[in-house]
């Protein structure tokens, strides 16, 4: 008899201050059967926090997903002559050239042909292709921290796409036709990814976020930064003192935001019509009012993990859902499964 085959994938988050993994499991549907998160000390410090998570939690499997993201990756939207995909996969390095401020034999190259039905699209002899490039050094680093761990790396994608990928597997539902900005505000950046029917059609990597908003507190408060910290987390009674000090800096940020929007406005002829935000800056009172108070589109925040089933037995439900803003990354590398299942 043939027995139907179980399949396992770790979305590995390593993020500014935390490191987060959530394991998703393909057995006629997916369902959460493993969850880490703990607090990253320093940024040297990444290879010692991986390997206490995977001390400290219990997986199935050490096949993980995880990502690059910062000022070494380049995510480009480009408009070319239509041509089939061995010819694009040749011309791509020498468009490239022009697109990307690295040479280009120093880079990890891949390209996307992609379609926006209904939106201002290419010409009749001209499509729409989304170039991502990375410096080969950074991706060569974080394989080498993950097999030092003992870990079997997969896939490495780019944080903001993985935006779009827990949206998809966990959203499933949603209107199709209505274009979505997902905003994930972390702790040194905020990845916005705007999408329509499962494609993603704009991306931005803003540099700023959480630890912004820490430093407006301490700097309002005379706070020093692991006090400020506290008090964003816990303001206690505090809350409008903290609103207060944090509103410069969340405006500052959803300023680029709604610049962002703009702009892809400006190339699709189209509206966003709603706005989802996730991230551990989301969490802090008053950041979904004010967001969309200054780019005027309705704001909503979103559980990435869904109604995905949770394997009780293995994961801690409770520490799972309180961290549950900030997993949308890890939730979407995990996702992946679903193309190997």
């Amino acid at each position: 008899m043939w027995k139907r085959r179980i399949r396992s994938l770790i979305g590995l988050d390593v993020g500014t201050r935390s490191v987060k993994a959530v394991e998703l499991t393909w057995n006629g549907g997916l369902v959460i059967t493993g969850f880490g998160y703990a607090e990253l000390p320093a940024p040297d410090a990444v290879r010692d926090t991986v390997a206490r998570i995977f001390q400290e939690n219990e997986f199935h499997t050490r096949r993980v997903v995880t990502a690059v993201s910062g000022k070494s990756v380049i995510v480009r939207y480009l408009t070319m002559f239509k041509m089939s995909p061995d010819d694009l996969r040749n011309a791509i390095r020498y468009e490239a050239d022009k697109y990307i401020p690295f040479d280009v034999e120093e880079v990890v190259l891949d390209c996307q042909p992609f379609e926006a039905p209904g939106l201002a699209d290419a010409g009749p002899n001209e499509m729409r292709v989304l170039l991502v490039a990375c410096k080969r050094a950074l991706v060569d680093e974080q394989l080498r921290v993950l097999a030092s761990v003992g870990l079997q790396p997969e896939i490495v994608d780019v944080d903001v796409f993985a935006l779009g990928n827990a949206f998809e597997t966990t959203m499933a539902g949603s209107d199709g036709d209505r274009v979505r900005a997902l905003v994930d505000v972390g702790a040194g950046k905020t990845c916005v990814n705007v999408v329509r029917g499962g494609v993603s059609l704009f991306t931005r990597e803003i540099h700023a976020g959480g630890d912004a908003f820490t430093a407006a507190i301490g700097n309002r408060l005379g706070l020093k930064e692991a006090e400020a910290e506290q008090m964003k987390r816990r303001p206690g009674d505090q809350v409008e003192r903290v609103r207060a000090a944090v509103t410069p800096a969340v405006d500052d940020l959803s300023t680029e935001v709604r610049l962002s929007f703009e702009y892809f406005e400006n190339q699709f002829d189209r509206g966003v019509d709603e706005v989802l935000v996730s991230g551990g800056g989301s969490r802090l009172v008053g950041v979904p009012e004010d967001l969309g108070r200054v780019v005027d589109r309705p704001v909503a925040t979103w559980d990435p993990t869904g109604d995905l089933p949770i394997a009780a037995d293995r994961v801690d439900a409770d520490a799972l859902r309180e961290h549950a803003p900030e997993l949308a990354v890890a939730v979407g590398l995990a996702s992946r499964l679903r193309k190997d299942a």
